[in-house]
């Protein structure tokens, strides 16, 4: 078997060249941000190994040799999986890799917001150094926060919130009710946007939650409410957020993503005084890169021996 890694932003590929090596997979390395560039470099392989490049049906048609692709990540936006389930190829991806991480991270990030930290850590930095420089603070505990998304993620943030939150509530229409744990309400989305104090988004990004997170549902967010994404930029309507932020409706915003990574440093989200940040970096830790990179790669090994990768996100045709 041959497979094409068409991207990577990680130090070293020590780790998927060496289970290659081991199970006798040839491997070729690229840097690919266009379906023209992997279909380039991807000359005679079966399989594909994907952060961030692009693949569809241009891909699959101009090399019909490709029977798998795995994704670098939970999410597979960048697949996509009716174009790859048209053509018969299976695509595999890392869904539990890094569960704690970002919901420690969303938390953090809530907490951070509603407790005016990165807020506070910038007015002493400028020389003010008083309690109520950032604004007037409520008590946590007696606060809701809302699970926007309560898949494995979600979950994990429900759990590791209700003990700091005085009621967890959540939305999400793919689930059953008897998946919601006893501690999480279950509420439409218009009740979860105009009961939360606190929202964190936890979904995929697909044509469904596309700019889910808009104007119309902002507006429902009680007065000084905080929004925390740690999934996908495009579910939120940035423009729609900076309008909210700059009126006065939330008191503050966090975000992990963005529909452009990296933003620009002038962009208005990036300079916005209500505005945390950080890379795209909540899935982060140096146990879960290991186990997210391991996963994906052992997808196309499991497919080469077994006939199918462990993680099977589109059946293809053996």
């Amino acid at each position: 078997m041959k497979v094409l890694i068409t991207d990577y932003d990680f130090p070293d590929l020590d780790l998927e060249q060496d289970l290659y090596r081991a199970a006798g997979v040839e491997v070729v390395v690229a840097q690919c941000r266009s379906e023209a560039d992997v279909i380039a470099a991807s000359e005679g392989c079966q399989g594909l190994l994907v952060q961030y490049a692009p693949v569809n049906a241009r891909v699959f048609a101009a090399r019909p040799e490709i029977r798998i692709v795995s994704r670098f990540g939970a999410g597979f936006d960048t697949i996509n999986l009716a174009d790859a389930e048209e053509h018969g190829v299976w695509v595999g991806n890392s869904p539990d890799y890094g569960v704690g991480e970002v919901a420690t991270h969303a938390l953090a990030m809530t907490l951070s917001l509603l407790r005016h930290i990165a807020f506070y850590d910038r007015d002493v930095k400028a020389g003010k150094w008083h309690f109520t420089s950032a604004g007037k603070m409520r008590r946590v505990g007696d606060m809701t926060i809302g699970i926007l998304g309560l898949g494995r993620i979600g979950k994990r943030m429900a759990h590791i919130s209700r003990n700091s939150f005085k009621r967890v509530i959540a939305c999400d229409p793919h689930i059953i009710d008897g998946d919601f744990p006893a501690y999480v309400e279950r509420v439409s989305m218009d009740e979860l946007f105009s009961q939360s104090d606190a929202i964190s988004v936890h979904v995929p990004l697909n044509d469904e939650t596309r700019g889910l997170v808009n104007a119309r549902a902002l507006g429902l967010m009680p007065q000084g409410g905080v929004l925390v994404n740690t999934a996908r930029g495009p579910v939120v309507d940035i423009d729609a957020l900076l309008a909210a932020l700059d009126s006065g409706r939330l008191d503050g915003a966090a975000l992990d993503v963005l529909p452009i990574e990296p933003p620009a440093i002038d962009a208005r989200i990036v300079q916005h005084p209500r505005v945390l940040l950080t890379p795209h970096a909540a899935f982060y830790s140096v146990v879960a890169e290991k186990e997210l990179r391991r996963k994906a790669a052992q997808n196309l090994i499991d497919w080469a021996q077994r006939g199918r990768p462990s993680y099977v996100v589109v059946e293809g045709v053996a």
